[in-house]
């Protein structure tokens, strides 16, 4: 029943992004990847250098660490029902230049399908019942390079999507989205536009006569073939680096993500350019051992009185690094944006060719 329910919402959602101002399509793909920056409040455009680059600003990539990484992710939301994982490789090509490919999926499974739990007489017949998924699907090729200005890096994606709500209805999407990265001293400053094309959702729906019987019954619409679009979106970011003893250094990282669809519930709001600053915060031990924190989501809300108030979203994570080969990375946040927090966990490896 509560996957029955959540595809209802989860249909109603694609089907609204379809009819209505696109401010929220592929929202699969604003949740993030990695515990690290996760637990940072998403405040990563300008610190991010390692595989999950490609996802956060691909111009990161070119500052990765080792000659090759492997990062992987598991998630579950809402009591399970909802299923978010990643999977990254990047590898460098030479000193300059490094290649990456991720894919994420985030899917609801095993939903019960009961358009045809009556048969024909009318009687209740559970073997007719059948299960299929809903499941959004991203794979991202990315590629970046150094500069021959030092410090200067920059990179690009080529993002393709595809989306299915089981043999009903499906999408396939095209997008593409650019980053650079500068670094001087310990100030590090990125920027990371995407969907600069806008990214196209052709959407597909194969509708069986029975089911076209029961949306007339129950009185909806039947869905009808649609292209649904996706914004850009341009994120800034600074951060700097500090060193506190021989043996602790922190990272402050500043994110402002700015929309140009409408006004939003953001700190800074306006038509058409809404601004959601998040903040970011890293402390290390030997480069061993990290804690994190970060807020995001900052809105103003009205309660039942009309009394207005801000309320912010904290963040909180830690991190080990073992034999600098194996970082296993634990994130407490909310994803959805909602009152329920999840528990991330992450693994990234790191591998030399020597």
């Amino acid at each position: 029943m509560k996957r029955t329910l959540f595809f209802i919402v989860f249909l109603s959602l694609s089907l609204g992004a379809m009819s209505q101002a696109p401010k929220y399509s592929n929202e699969f793909l604003a949740i993030g990847v990695g515990a690290r920056s996760l637990g940072m409040a998403n405040a990563q455009t300008s610190i991010t250098n390692d595989v999950t680059s490609a996802y956060w600003n691909p111009a990161g990539l070119a500052n990765q660490s080792s000659d090759i990484q492997i990062g992987l992710m598991h998630n579950e939301y809402f009591a399970g029902i909802a299923k978010y994982d990643y999977a990254g490789f990047s590898m460098r090509l030479d000193t300059a230049a490094t290649i990456g490919v991720s894919v994420i999926r985030m899917g609801i499974d095993d939903i019960p399908n009961t358009i045809n739990l009556y048969d024909n007489q009318g009687n209740i017949n559970y073997n007719r019942i059948t299960k299929f998924s809903a499941a959004d699907y991203a794979m991202m090729f990315s590629y970046a390079r150094k500069s021959k200005i030092k410090g200067l890096s920059y990179g690009g994606n080529v993002k393709l999507i595809f989306r299915q709500i089981g043999s009903f209805a499906k999408a396939y999407g095209f997008g593409l989205d650019v980053g650079i990265q500068y670094r001087t001293g310990k100030w590090l400053f990125g920027a990371m536009a995407r969907d600069i094309t806008t990214t196209f959702n052709a959407w597909t729906f194969d509708v069986s006569e029975d089911m076209k019987e029961v949306f007339e019954a129950t009185g909806n619409d039947i869905p009808e073939n649609s292209l649904e679009i996706t914004l850009p979106r341009l994120n800034l970011g600074a951060g700097r680096y500090f060193r506190i003893s021989n043996n602790i250094s922190s990272l402050v990282a500043l994110d402002l993500d700015m929309t140009f669809d409408g006004k939003r519930n953001t700190l800074i709001k306006s038509d058409p350019i809404s601004i959601d600053p998040k903040l970011g915060v890293e402390f290390g031990f030997k480069d061993i051992v990290y804690l994190r924190g970060g807020i995001r989501n900052i809105q103003e809300e009205t309660d039942f009185g009309d009394k207005k108030s801000i309320t912010i979203e904290p963040n909180f994570g830690v991190g080990v690094k073992i034999k600098k080969m194996i970082s296993i990375d634990y994130a407490l946040t909310n994803i959805g944006d909602s009152y329920f927090y999840s528990n991330v966990f992450s693994l990234r490896i790191d591998l030399d060719r020597k």
